[in-house]
């Protein structure tokens, strides 16, 4: 057996060290800690998630410059295991949102339409336990908020165990999916498999599915099975897959013009025709059946504006802005970007050729709506990795690791934590940019190409 080269042992070097400060991040906690992350331990967390964050770029800079054996691929895909069953080892820490998910599971495997009653509801009073229901986030004024799609995973899992830790598994189990339709692109791309290190290996990603069980990991399943149906001109396959991903997680909306092929419509056809049917499952809860959606603008300042980071930072300059001036200025640019990747790039390229400008379009739309909703959690960043393997960026990688700030921010009131992710980026970007642009100039290669050694 040949000795491993220089590039392939940094590569074991990084990934032992990753697992070394997740192995030292999963005994953190300490008794009355261990549901929501507060305290001395969550900033030693965050700073602890940093180091894994410095170490993780690091990895993908060793990757992008190439050079690597053929066992590395081993390797990465062994080490993204371990990652993940040493998060799996200990109990939720960072978010209590996964209790709402096996109580939603519950509910529905009584014959119960979820969208119907609160937990606190009295109606649901044989259904609740000492270990689930006490640690339900909003119990007591929210019915549950996830669309039709999340509440199907939320039944399937829990018919076959309702605990935390199965659906924890089923997570990891998307994020399995995930991964092999992330080395089929890349084959498709004629990319090296190991890019798949930049999802497998990110420590938001981790940490939120293994470790917290988001939900989020089917939506990233299903926007990977969108983008692989896309580039191979199944389009009704394709509007499926959306149509499933925006009934987990409603963001991934934002991406339909970088799948769909100009003036054809099986795509968004077969994309409503899912999304109707699996309302229509839920539809005798009638207008309750979008659940705390309209209160969680509400609780989250997003109807008047002020939960955005923008307005809040500007605020604290002494400039105001008139209640619905951000939220009109955010969503007539994304309409703008939509429009473009729809219209005006070029949709017709034979399978290979695909690919990237496909997964561009998908990180440009996806990043541009977190950046104009700049949410407060850190978990809705994670599916900016699944697409920055085919049209890698550092600056978005950032992104990703920087959301770990987000949860020394719980009341949403300090400028320095979000300003380290949403001030932050958009200096790294018009670096990356320039760069990009002054590489493309050089190289006679189009803006944004994936970095070369």
């Amino acid at each position: 057996m040949k000795p491993l080269n220089a590039p392939t042992k940094t590569l074991a070097v990084i990934g032992a060290a990753l697992l070394t400060t997740i192995a030292i991040e999963t005994r953190l906690g300490f008794p009355g800690e261990r549901e929501a992350g507060y305290g001395e331990t969550l900033g030693v967390f965050v700073g602890l998630a940093c180091g894994s964050a410095l170490l993780y770029l690091g990895s993908v800079r060793v990757v992008l410059r190439g050079g690597l054996s053929r066992r590395a691929l081993w390797g990465i895909l062994s080490c993204a295991v371990l990652m993940r069953v040493l998060a799996l080892s200990d109990a939720p820490f960072l978010s209590t949102d996964i209790y709402r998910y096996v109580w939603d599971g519950r509910v529905q495997s009584a014959g119960i339409n979820p969208y119907l009653y609160i937990p606190d509801a009295p109606a649901l009073t044989a259904l609740r336990d000492g270990e689930i229901f006490p640690r339900i986030n909003r119990a007591h004024y929210a019915p549950t908020i996830y669309p039709p799609m999340a509440q199907a995973i939320f039944f399937l899992v829990g018919q076959a165990s309702s605990t935390v830790f199965a659906m924890r598994v089923a997570m990891v189990g998307f994020e399995v999916l995930a991964i092999f339709v992330i080395m089929k692109l890349l084959d498709i791309a004629g990319l090296p498999r190991e890019r798949v290190l930049i999802y497998a290996w990110n420590p938001l990603a981790v940490w939120e599915f293994a470790g917290n069980g988001h939900i989020d990991a089917a939506a990233i399943a299903f926007i990977a099975l969108a983008i692989l149906a896309s580039v191979r001109g199944r389009a009704v396959l394709a509007g499926a897959a959306l149509g499933a991903a925006v009934l987990v997680k409603f963001l991934p909306a934002v991406i339909f013009p970088a799948l769909w092929r100009r003036w054809d419509f099986k795509l968004p056809a077969a994309c409503a025709v899912v999304i109707a049917v699996f309302y229509l499952l839920y539809a005798n809860a009638g207008e309750k059946v979008f659940g705390f959606l309209p209160g969680y603008f509400a609780e989250e300042d997003l109807v008047n504006g002020n939960g955005f980071y923008y307005p809040f930072a500007l605020a604290h300059l002494s400039i105001s802005l008139p209640p619905m001036a951000y939220p009109i200025f955010a969503v007539t640019v994304l309409a703008v970007l939509a429009w473009w990747v729809a219209f005006v790039r070029k949709a017709e390229y034979a399978e290979a050729a695909r690919v990237i400008p496909v997964a561009r379009h998908t990180l440009l739309l996806a990043t541009a709506s977190m950046i104009a909703i700049t949410p407060h959690y850190a978990w809705y960043f994670a599916w900016l990795a699944l697409p920055a393997c085919l049209a890698p960026s550092y600056s978005i990688l950032y992104l990703t690791v920087a959301a770990f700030f987000l949860y020394l921010d719980r009341n949403h009131n300090e400028l320095l934590w979000r300003g380290l992710v949403y001030g932050v980026f958009p200096v790294l970007a018009a670096i990356e940019f320039w760069l990009d642009r002054r590489f493309a100039t050089r190289a006679n290669a189009p803006p944004f190409s994936p970095r070369r050694p």
